[in-house]
């Protein structure tokens, strides 16, 4: 490994943090409340990463491990700093509950220990919603779109970052790549902020729940998330836009580019599609026939609501889906297993992975029924690579593994199976909020550290995709060269 090279990513993070803390500052001391705890956290991040950048080093070609060691060492410490504004306004004082509040915000999952919101310091949900905002499109895509470029090599952080077996570069230059998806990410949550100031949502809460609705993580500044508004209006304003977030970005910008070909060619849009359209009428055919609720708009918005936002992994609520009937939860149990595209900010295993294990199911069955039989899987037309394929299973496995694990963990707590279980899968796929007590109207804060701080884990391994966490673990990667 190039240990000063990392050094150097690591300082750089840590310098594009420090000033992404400063906005807090200032909202904190424009209403009048105490802004301290921010510019003090940005001090000693700024110092510590300025401090990294200057050890001297000349060689700074990348290879692959150099990339997956900085990418997952740089999100383990953008979270351990990211802590600090909690722990120093006080907030939230026990510095594990800080660690499990900024993972979920920068890994997008919107799991909380806040047990209320109202009355929190502005400076505070705003540093909230902005830790998912940056997490959204990615902290390293973003430091590569503002600083000078790290050389070919950089293309290696952003394919440790970027969800999806498949990666692609919209531009040969991965600089001019990263401007593009983080244009087109900024031009959404503006979208969005207009749209729910007209539908008459405050300026500062419409644009809270833009950063957090472009980047699916779910933070709201009230404790009813958006069932506080009672608004059909913003509701439907936050599904299309939730909607549109789950979608791979280069399908976004192929859109924007008016190729509507590749567009509608995409096997994954078509299915995330289409579970979105089933799972919803299921639920309301569900809710309608054994609930008594009557079939009208907020039976239809409400269904549409919860599949898009667990869909997504964005974890707003409407209503308290505890409260329905099992047939719907279990659907949506299902639809936060999937999650929504590669590529987009959404968590889950991701719905291409779905349709090419699906695939490769069909491909094994019929290889057992016509042994001579030659078959290759192709996606959108092109050619599945057999690597892809197993990387997927192997994927997919871990993904299994690291949920029953984090169920075993959570389930020292004592808090039920459901809740165990949900516990570990709303953080692995960066969901937010689980089951039974701890469901859309609970919080994670009655859990143990260590329940935390496994979750907290838990998180960064499923925004990563787990494989550049888990590399971490093998000595080999740790060799200095």
């Amino acid at each position: 490994m190039n240990y000063k090279l990392v050094f150097h990513i690591l300082g750089m993070i840590l310098r594009v943090e420090a000033v992404l803390m400063l906005p807090a500052a200032v909202i904190g001391l424009a209403t009048g409340q105490d802004g301290s705890a921010f510019l003090l956290s940005a001090g000693i991040t700024l110092a510590v990463g300025q401090a990294l950048v200057m050890l001297p080093g000349k060689n700074m070609k990348m290879q692959a491990r150099d990339g997956f060691a900085a990418v997952a060492l740089s999100w383990i410490v953008l979270s351990l700093f990211g802590a600090l504004p909690y722990v120093f306004s006080g907030v939230l004082p026990n510095y594990a509950d800080a660690v499990f509040e900024t993972v979920s915000g920068f890994t997008t999952t919107g799991a909380t220990v806040f047990t209320f919101m109202e009355g929190q310091p502005l400076g505070v949900l705003f540093w909230r919603a902005q830790t998912q905002w940056m997490g959204g499109m990615g902290v390293l895509v973003l430091a590569l779109a503002l600083v000078p470029k790290l050389g070919e090599g950089s293309v290696y952080l952003m394919r440790a970052e970027s969800p999806g077996p498949i990666k692609s570069k919209l531009t040969p230059r991965v600089r001019d790549t990263a401007k593009i998806l983080y244009s087109i990410y900024i031009g959404l949550t503006a979208a969005e902020v207009l749209c729910l100031r007209l539908a008459g949502m405050p300026w500062f809460d419409a644009v809270i729940h833009a950063f957090t609705t472009i980047s699916t993580g779910g933070f709201s500044v009230k404790n009813a998330s958006i069932a506080a508004y009672n608004s059909l209006a913003i509701e439907w304003i936050i599904i299309v836009f939730m909607f549109l977030s789950g979608i791979n970005f280069a399908l976004l910008y192929f859109a924007l580019c008016r190729n509507f070909k590749a567009v509608f060619q995409s096997e994954e849009l078509r299915s995330y599609t289409l579970m979105t359209v089933t799972a919803s009428g299921l639920i309301v055919l569900n809710l309608v026939l054994h609930a008594s609720w009557a079939l009208d708009a907020r039976t239809v918005t409400d269904s549409v609501f919860q599949v898009v936002t667990l869909m997504t992994t964005t974890g707003y609520m409407t209503y308290d889906y505890v409260l329905w009937p099992t047939f719907s939860q279990v659907i949506l149990v299902l639809v936060m297993f999937a999650g929504a595209c590669a590529g987009s900010t959404a968590g889950g295993i991701k719905q291409i992975r779905v349709v090419l294990l699906v695939k490769n199911l069909r491909r094994e069955v019929q290889r057992i029924l016509h042994p001579r039989v030659v078959t290759t899987l192709k996606s959108d037309g092109d050619r599945v690579d057999e690597p892809i394929l197993s990387g997927i299973s192997l994927f997919f496995f871990a993904y299994i593994l690291l949920l029953l694990a984090g169920t075993l963990v959570v389930a020292w707590d004592d808090v039920g199976f459901t809740a165990a279980f949900t516990a570990s899968l709303t953080c692995i796929s960066n969901v937010g909020p689980a089951f039974d007590v701890l469901g859309p109207t609970g919080n994670f804060f009655a859990l143990s550290n260590v329940s935390k701080i496994f979750l907290s884990i838990n998180m960064l391994l499923g925004r990563l995709e787990i494989m550049p966490l888990l590399l971490l673990l093998f000595p080999s990667l740790w060799k200095k060269r």
